[in-house]
């Protein structure tokens, strides 16, 4: 059986929550993200210290923000601050399929499970298990291995499912997100650590 790839491109940053925001304001304007991400370049939008910076900064934000359609992406712009770290959770899920695994196997699963501590070995025994399916795992470096590990916590604490003392958090999302997620895929419900029964019958 042949899997599709990981990427595990996501080796540095984090959720990239105001900078995903600001380009979000600016794509009703443009209508086109090509041409976003070319504004943000002219003008510094981002207000990154060097022109590298921000050009990766740019691309992977912009890669995330692809991943919505357009009543996420007004969504996001409107929305009060957890909300938005929230859709920017799935939009990260979305692109990086190791995340997505992730959130649902291991963080989703020990929250139900009553389980609410997560650790680095949590990560690392994902990782092993995974890696004996997917080349790419088992073939990276230790370093890039950790840094993965480092991203993905760091992203965990910002989304607001993660305690600083790495207890998993329980959320309630928002019936605007409910229902955006709901007609999208409501399979990515288990990005988050929530109880079924409590989004059940949620709406705007």
């Amino acid at each position: 059986m042949t899997l599709e790839s990981y990427r595990i491109s996501f080796t540095s940053g984090s959720l990239y929550h105001r900078e995903s925001v600001k380009l979000a304001e600016l794509y009703p304007s443009y209508g086109d993200w090509e041409r976003v991400s070319a504004h943000a370049l002219r003008d510094n939008v981002l207000q990154a210290r060097t022109e590298s910076t921000a050009k990766r900064t740019c691309r992977e934000v912009i890669a995330r923000l692809k991943t919505l359609n357009g009543s996420e992406v007004s969504f996001l712009v409107e929305a009060n601050h957890q909300d938005q770290a929230h859709l920017l959770w799935v939009a990260v899920c979305r692109l990086y399929r190791f995340v997505a695994d992730f959130a649902v196997e291991v963080l989703h699963e020990r929250f139900v499970a009553m389980k609410l501590d997560l650790s680095f070995e949590d990560f690392d025994a994902f990782y092993n298990r995974k890696s004996e399916w997917h080349s790419e795992l088992d073939n990276a470096s230790a370093s890039t291995r950790d840094k993965l590990r480092q991203v993905l916590f760091r992203m965990l604490r910002e989304a607001g499912l993660l305690a600083k003392d790495k207890t998993i958090s329980a959320i309630l999302p928002s019936p605007r997100l409910v229902e955006l997620l709901r007609q999208n895929n409501p399979d990515e419900f288990f990005y988050f650590p929530v109880h079924e029964s409590d989004i059940r019958g949620m709406s705007v």
